[in-house]
């Protein structure tokens, strides 16, 4: 009998969901004994894979970018959990959407630079007029708030999802 694929994906967002996720420790062990490591920032895969059983999505949908690899995420996994505030509310991502996209890159690319200002054309992915929550673009199986989640829900979420059990995870939501 094979093993669950998890996958983690990491959208617009700090990475502090992830640095969460490797805090478990020893218990990334005990996770990753019962299942395959498929995809995320800790693998060297370059595209995501077909038939994962949990993927863990960090991160707003902000850019076109973001919202073509969401769709192949959901596309391709059984349960998709968005993974901290970023994923859930859109959060410090979302503190750009009052702005706008064309003031925003004034600001960071014209006004508050000494050589070559400009908005980059190759550098940074096309942005989306507002940073989004996942759930906005895909449906969501389980929501996990926290800026960042706290490796013990973590651990409790995957534990329980590997295990059969229904997520027993406080603060956790269930989607869809």
């Amino acid at each position: 009998m094979s093993k669950p694929r998890v996958a983690t994906v990491w959208l617009d967002g700090c990475s502090g969901c992830h640095m969460s996720l490797v805090d478990l420790d020893e218990r990334l062990l005990d996770i990753f004994e019962r299942a395959d490591l498929v995809y995320g920032p800790l693998v060297d895969v370059k595209v995501f894979p077909e038939d994962v059983d949990v993927c863990l999505v960090e991160g707003a949908v902000s850019s076109e970018d973001d919202l073509v690899r969401i769709r192949i995420v959901r596309e391709r996994t059984k349960v998709l959990v968005a993974f901290g505030d970023c994923a859930v509310t859109s959060n410090v991502p979302g503190m750009r959407n009052p702005i706008g996209v064309v003031p925003l890159l004034d600001r960071a690319y014209v006004e508050n630079v000494t050589l070559n200002p400009g908005h980059p054309s190759r550098v940074i992915p096309q942005l989306l007029p507002t940073s989004q929550p996942v759930n906005r673009f895909v449906d969501v199986d389980i929501f996990l708030p926290g800026c960042p989640p706290h490796a013990d829900l973590i651990y409790t979420l995957l534990d329980d999802l590997l295990s059969g059990r229904p997520p027993a995870v406080a603060g956790a939501r269930f989607g869809r």
